[in-house]
């Protein structure tokens, strides 16, 4: 065994503008993978965070009294899903706006009516969260006749799940070009390297050497070109990372935005695709090579 490692490092670094090229292609493969997997990670965190702090604000019609509005916060908190409910006044809001805009003052100082309306504010039980059971409760609200409009930021999250349905397609048709032209660049470089070891081939066929004992060192290093390659793919990946999530955290608060890096088992599935990756490009030339 020890001799195939020697005789697959010995063929990789005779042959190293040809095994760069590979590497390369499977770590150019990998990347593109990898990159659309972390994304996956982090949109899924942002919908599951969103969807735990969700919170559906439903705005009243002007001139409801306050007898009335008191009724109707109790038939919403009445509602199937409903887990606490708020009233926020219209007085409330203007300050609590006043304040999130302290640095533009000028722009309420020739405010002379207040434009906002009174609203609740309601969040859901959080079992019950999902974009479809969400989408029932704020129809049912929308029914209500003190109710003039209903927020819970659907269309933002119908356009992210769209771009994120987009971005997981594209992943998946990148990944599988750049994984098959990888397989056909590996079956390629090992199919050369055996041409120039043909008669060495041939010389071990005659004497009666197996075919195992002939293919062992070529699946060493399809094994080691893709494990390699995954590395490197990884490795730049993990530098990209580092650098664009610093600055994201710097434009954005902590707690609205925390990027995470692939977890140890997504990262270990993807180093073990790209050795099979390796594994397959050899096996396919092998196959055509070594013909009974």
């Amino acid at each position: 065994m020890i001799l195939h490692y020697k005789r697959a490092i010995q063929d990789i670094w005779d042959h190293k503008f040809l095994n760069a090229v590979t590497i390369i292609t499977i770590a150019m493969s990998i990347l593109i993978v990898s990159a659309f997997a972390l994304f996956f990670v982090n949109a899924s965190d942002i919908i599951s965070s969103w969807q735990k702090g969700v919170r559906i604000m439903a705005y009243i019609r002007p001139h409801i009294p306050h007898a009335d509005i008191s009724a109707l916060k109790l038939k919403i908190q009445d509602l199937d899903r409903v887990q606490n409910v708020k009233f926020i006044s219209k007085e409330e809001a203007l300050q609590m706006l006043k304040d999130q805009m302290k640095r533009q003052p000028s722009l309420f100082v020739n405010l002379k009516e207040n434009p906002l309306p009174d609203a609740f504010v309601i969040r859901m039980i959080p079992t019950s969260h999902g974009q479809g059971k969400i989408e029932d409760l704020a129809n049912r609200l929308e029914a209500l006749p003190e109710i003039n409009d209903v927020e819970y930021g659907h269309r933002w999250l119908a356009r992210f799940t769209n771009i994120f349905n987009l971005f997981r397609l594209t992943g998946f048709v990148l990944g599988g070009l750049f994984s098959v032209a990888a397989v056909f660049i590996v079956a390629n470089t090992i199919r050369l390297v055996l041409y120039t070891r043909r008669e060495e081939v041939e010389i071990m066929r005659l004497v009666g050497a197996a075919d195992s004992f002939i293919k062992a060192p070529f699946y060493i290093e399809g094994i080691i070109q893709g494990a390699i390659g995954g590395t490197i793919g990884l490795a730049v990946l993990f530098v990209t990372f580092v650098i664009v999530s610093s600055n994201i955290e710097q434009g954005f608060a902590p707690d609205l935005f925390t990027a995470r890096f692939l977890s140890v088992k997504i990262y270990g599935a993807i180093i073990f695709c790209s050795t099979c990756v390796g594994w397959l490009g050899c096996y396919l030339s092998l196959k055509q090579f070594l013909k009974p």
